[in-house]
């Protein structure tokens, strides 16, 4: 990036003003002396063609100074919002625009670097652990196919094989999260373009049901799924799914009638890992999932007090 002199927002902007009017006083006094000389009919024609060139002048000065910087940062980041490779952006114009395009590609790079450096240590450590629990797990066979094992052997071998599934599963859940911060469902969907293939829950929608959430079907389905099957997982048989509009958000309530959340774990449902079921299976990875791919879309979820069952809302702004 090369130092060169850059105007002032302010410098351009007022310079624009005062050459418009500039130009509309010189040609009022240069056709009242002119008039006379050439005719008014003929002064008017040349003085409008100089006003036209002249006011072309500025109009492309304002278009390299403003239009094509915006217009080249917009490009920019539209780029990093679809995960593509964005271009380098060439011309800054004002010092204004030129200090917002040079935060704008820094935060960008630094989320970027960001992102790579929790997904490169969740794979670094995902592999780690991989080789281990392949040991232990080929042990865990060998010992099982040996005959003449006690029953208090059968039991330690059993449980050191339970400890070894839930390793495996807890990073694939590892995975599955890093996953879901770099994830991008782009595009817009409904409610019902979700609920196919949902877990088998009585499902009542309510409001207004075709409201398209900007996010696509496949995102919304595993928003969906995890919350969903979080609440079969806690004993709800039936689950309540309210959609609405609120200004630039879209609203999405899920309420069910299971067991609902403890006060003492209200804090702590969106924490990774954190889970009340671990003994059955479960990872405490499926909320951390669906708030990871709301934030990567640039929404919202909040646990919500409820008289029974456990209540969520989830926010999508428009932009």
């Amino acid at each position: 990036m090369t130092r060169r002199w850059r105007p002032s927002l302010a410098f351009v902007l007022g310079g624009a003003l005062v050459g418009t009017l500039g130009l509309s006083f010189a040609g009022l006094v240069a056709l009242r002396y002119l008039g006379p000389e050439l005719g008014f009919r003929n002064s008017a024609l040349v003085l409008g063609g100089v006003i036209f060139l002249a006011t072309s002048g500025l109009g492309w000065l304002l278009v390299r100074l403003l239009l094509r910087p915006i217009k080249a940062l917009q490009a920019y980041a539209g780029a990093q919002e679809a995960g593509t490779q964005a271009a380098s952006i060439q011309h800054f114009g004002t010092k204004e625009l030129h200090q917002t395009a040079t935060q704008v590609v820094t935060m960008a790079e630094a989320l970027r670097d960001r992102e790579a450096t929790i997904r490169s240590y969740t794979d670094h450590v995902t592999h780690e652990l991989k080789s281990p629990v392949t040991a232990i797990r080929a042990a865990v066979e060998m010992l099982q196919d040996t005959p003449d094992g006690s029953d208090d052997s059968k039991a330690l071998i059993a449980q050191i094989d339970g400890a070894r599934q839930q390793i495996e599963t807890q990073l694939a859940a590892l995975r599955d999260a890093a996953r879901a911060r770099e994830a991008r469902y782009v595009g817009a969907s409904t409610l019902r373009d979700a609920l196919p293939g949902a877990p088998p829950l009585e499902l009542n929608l309510s409001g207004a049901d075709d409201i398209a959430f900007p996010i696509s079907a496949e995102g919304l389905r595993i928003v969906l799924g995890h919350i969903l099957q979080n609440a079969k997982d806690h004993g709800a048989s039936a689950v309540d799914l309210r959609s609405e509009e609120a200004g630039n958000a879209v609203i999405l309530t899920v309420s069910d009638n299971g067991a609902g959340i403890s006060p003492g774990n209200v804090d702590r449902v969106f924490d990774p890992f954190f889970t009340t079921r671990r003994e059955s299976g479960g990872t405490g990875m499926g909320l951390a999932i669906v708030r990871n791919i709301l934030s990567a879309h640039r929404g919202e979820i909040e646990n919500l007090p409820a008289p029974c069952g456990a209540c969520f809302e989830l926010r999508f702004f428009r932009f």
